[in-house]
């Protein structure tokens, strides 16, 4: 048993990292005021594509590549071609965005199926600690998760693109008037929002079925996790996700998948009674 939770205790990690990579991307949406409830499906976009590309390519990396960039400009044509116009009513985000769900999922039911597939990991080997094999991938899957939040770090507070991604969700009109681009701004930020969800979708294929409802699942853990640890908030974002990494984690070793669930459910409850605006969001 005691092995069990030390094997679902880094299995929450690693999911943990994935989740913030993902949540990240919704949060800084998020902070545009714009309510996304379809980042999950731009995850399973992100994934789909990735199984495509890797299929043609023949390569894992490459076709990892290929999902980033598609599902960044697709992240960009949104923004730019259906919310933009709407930009002003937060009512009709919710609807349009609640509308891509069900374009998302069927567009991938035709393309991709109904069958749950899985893509093959690049990195086969696993390691032998205490009584379990702990494959590497997944050890790797976390060093990239973990400089890629390092990266968006340094690019929310050490570039001048961070600068005024910042400016501009704090004070959208302060922002016009000094002369920032606010709405390219928007733009390249709810591209990078939409890639970061690719590259979560693409890293955990190997980990988790692809089939074309993941997103919804997925849509409803981003939400959790965002509302946890503060919506904008880096630091938030990455401690809400560990911790709902390892309540799933090691709930799976002591409960079943959904009483696993509800026990993440409890704790957004806790949350929004005791910091309705997330433990680390003042």
């Amino acid at each position: 048993m005691i092995d069990q939770l030390i094997l679902g205790g880094i299995n929450g990690i690693v999911w943990g990292l994935i989740l913030a990579l993902i949540t990240l991307g919704l949060s800084l949406i998020l902070t545009m005021d714009v309510p996304n409830v379809a980042h999950g499906e731009l995850y399973m976009i992100g994934a789909v594509i990735g199984f495509f590309a890797i299929d043609k390519l023949g390569f894992f990396w490459p076709g990892l590549g290929v999902a980033i960039v598609v599902v960044f400009f697709l992240g960009v044509a949104i923004e730019r071609g259906i919310l933009r116009p709407i930009e002003d009513d937060p009512i009709r985000i919710l609807i349009a965005t609640f509308g891509l769900i069900f374009v998302f999922q069927h567009v991938a039911l035709i393309v991709f199926g109904g069958a749950p597939r899985r893509i093959e990991p690049p990195i086969t080997e696993s390691f032998h600690a205490l009584s379990f094999d702990y494959p590497i991938y997944r050890i790797v899957v976390g060093i990239i998760a973990v400089i890629i939040l390092i990266g968006l770090y340094f690019m929310l507070y050490r570039t001048k693109f961070g600068l005024w991604i910042r400016a501009s969700t704090q004070d959208r009109d302060m922002a016009m008037a000094m002369g920032i681009p606010v709405n390219r701004v928007f733009m390249w930020t709810f591209g990078l929002g939409a890639a970061l969800g690719a590259i979560g979708g693409v890293l955990a294929s190997p980990i988790l079925a692809i089939e074309y409802s993941m997103g919804l699942e997925m849509t409803v853990l981003a939400f959790i996790v965002v509302i946890v640890g503060g919506i904008g908030s880096l630091k938030g974002t990455l401690i809400g996700a560990i911790i709902i990494g390892e309540l799933e984690g090691i709930g799976s070793v002591l409960l079943n998948p959904t009483e696993a669930r509800m026990i993440s459910l409890l704790v957004l409850a806790v949350v929004l009674l005791v910091r309705p605006k997330g433990l680390f969001k003042r």
